[in-house]
C-alpha cells in the first residue's frame, strides 16, 4: 500500500516556497509516496507548480477565525485518505488540531504554540527576539529539517536542494496577449508589492524613475507591474508618472504572474511572495531589502543580486519602520538599482543559452545596446 502524506501549508506565498526542499527530501526518501497539501486558496496555485505534490486540497478556513466545527468536519473528510504522517508547517495549535481529528499517526512539527499532544514528533527551534540583531534560521534549512527526526538534523544533506517551479511554455504563450503583452519584445517585471507590511516597500517614486531609466534606455522594452488588488494604488502612482509601464497589480491571478515571471528576462522585487516565485522559477532576480536578513529568504536563481543597505538598525523585522523613517528602503536609490539591472542584463548576454534557458528574445534586443556601452 502507498503511503500517503499530507503537508500543511503555510499560509504566505514565499514560506510555501521556501518548505518545497522539504518535500523533495520526502520523495528522495520514499520516491513512492503520495504527498498532498493542505492550502489557502491564495497559496496553492504555487503548490500546484511543485512536481513533488500529487494533490492540493484548499482549505476553507477564514484567516484569523478559528472554526472548531469547519475543522471538525474538514478533517473528518482528511480520515478517508488514511495519512500516514502529517508536516504541520504553521506555527498555530489550530492547525496542529486537523490532523489530530484526522486520526492521522504520525504528526510532525515544531513546538510552536505550546502544541504538545496534537503533534507526537517535536521539533523545536531558537527563538529569535524581535528587535534582536541575531539572525533567524533560514527558512530553507528551518523547513528541511522536518525531514530528519528531533536529534538528527546534522544527518541532512550539506547542500539543500532549491525552490523549483514548473510552468509550462503553453501558459506563457497563452498568459502574454491576454494581458495585452507580446513575445517579440523583452520583459520586465517590477514586483512592488509587500502584504507583510509597508516598511518592505521601496517607494513607489523609486520604482517611478527605474523604469524610467529603463525605458529612455531600452524603449521596446515591456515594463510590468505585478501585485494584489492591495498593491494595485500604490502601484498606480508609478505608471501615472511613467505611462508606459502597465499595472497589472489586482489584474492577474497568481498563475498568471508565475507565467509572467518565468517569461522575464529580469525581475526586481521587494522581499515578497512574488520575489520567490522568481527565485524558484529561475528568473534572473534583484531583490531589495529593507526591514529582513538577506540571508533569512534569499533567492535562489543562477542570476541574482541581493541588495541591502545594512544599516545598524536593520534587520528590524517589523511591518512598520519603528524610528518613522524608513531609511532602509528609501536610501537605496533607483540609480542603485539600475546600475545592477544594467550588469544583470551583461551578464544574462554573456552566459551560455542552454544554461540560462533566457531565450533569444533577450540577446537579439540587448545585445547592441550592451556592446554599444562597453565601447
Amino acid at each position: 500500500m502507498t503511503e500517503r502524506t499530507l503537508v500543511i501549508s503555510p499560509n504566505w506565498i514565499g514560506d510555501a516556497i521556501m518548505a518545497q526542499p522539504l518535500l523533495r527530501l520526502l520523495k528522495e526518501r520514499d520516491p513512492e509516496q503520495a504527498i498532498d497539501v493542505l492550502a489557502p486558496v491564495s497559496v496553492a496555485p504555487v503548490w500546484r507548480a511543485m512536481q513533488e505534490v500529487d494533490e492540493v486540497v484548499v482549505t476553507p478556513f477564514q484567516h484569523g477565525s478559528l472554526q472548531l466545527l469547519d475543522r471538525w468536519k474538514f478533517a473528518r473528510k482528511l480520515r478517508l485518505k488514511a495519512y500516514q504522517q502529517a508536516y504541520v508547517l504553521p506555527n498555530t495549535w489550530k492547525f496542529a488540531l486537523i490532523p489530530w481529528l484526522a486520526g492521522i499517526k504520525k504528526r510532525i512539527g515544531y513546538k510552536g504554540e505550546m502544541r504538545y499532544g496534537l503533534l507526537n514528533v517535536m521539533h523545536h527551534d531558537v527563538k529569535v527576539r524581535r528587535g534582536s540583531n541575531k539572525p533567524k534560521r533560514p527558512m530553507v534549512s528551518f523547513y528541511a529539517a522536518l525531514a530528519a527526526p528531533p536529534t538528527q538534523h546534522a544527518a541532512l544533506p550539506s547542500t539543500l536542494p532549491r525552490p523549483t517551479l514548473r510552468v509550462t511554455s503553453d501558459q506563457i504563450t497563452s498568459v502574454l496577449p491576454y494581458l495585452g503583452l507580446t513575445a517579440d519584445c523583452p520583459l520586465i517585471v517590477l514586483a512592488p508589492g509587500a502584504e507583510f507590511g509597508p516598511a518592505k516597500r521601496w517607494p513607489s517614486a523609486h520604482f517611478a524613475q527605474l523604469a524610467q531609466m529603463i525605458s529612455q534606455v531600452w524603449p521596446k522594452v515591456q515594463i510590468v507591474l505585478l501585485g494584489s488588488k492591495k498593491d494595485h494604488a500604490f502601484c498606480q502612482e508609478i505608471t501615472d508618472a511613467v505611462p508606459v509601464v502597465h499595472n497589472l497589480a489586482g489584474h492577474t491571478t497568481l498563475t498568471d504572474a508565475m507565467a509572467l515571471i518565468a517569461y522575464a528576462d529580469v525581475v526586481v522585487s521587494n522581499d515578497s511572495g512574488l520575489l520567490h516565485v522568481a527565485s524558484a522559477l529561475n528568473r534572473p532576480v534583484i531583490a531589495l531589502y529593507g526591514p529582513t536578513n538577506p540571508d533569512h529568504a534569499p533567492p535562489f536563481s543562477d542570476v541574482k543580486k541581493s541588495l541591502s543597505l545594512h544599516l545598524d538598525c536593520a534587520p528590524c523585522r517589523q511591518r512598520v519602520c519603528p524610528l518613522g523613517h524608513q531609511a532602509c528602503m528609501r536610501d537605496m536609490t533607483p540609480h542603485m538599482v539600475w546600475q545592477e539591472v544594467q550588469t544583470m542584463m551583461k551578464t544574462i548576454h554573456d552566459m551560455d543559452n542552454d544554461h540560462t534557458h533566457f531565450g533569444s528574445h533577450s540577446r537579439s534586443y540587448f545585445y547592441p545596446i550592451l556592446m554599444k556601452e562597453k565601447v
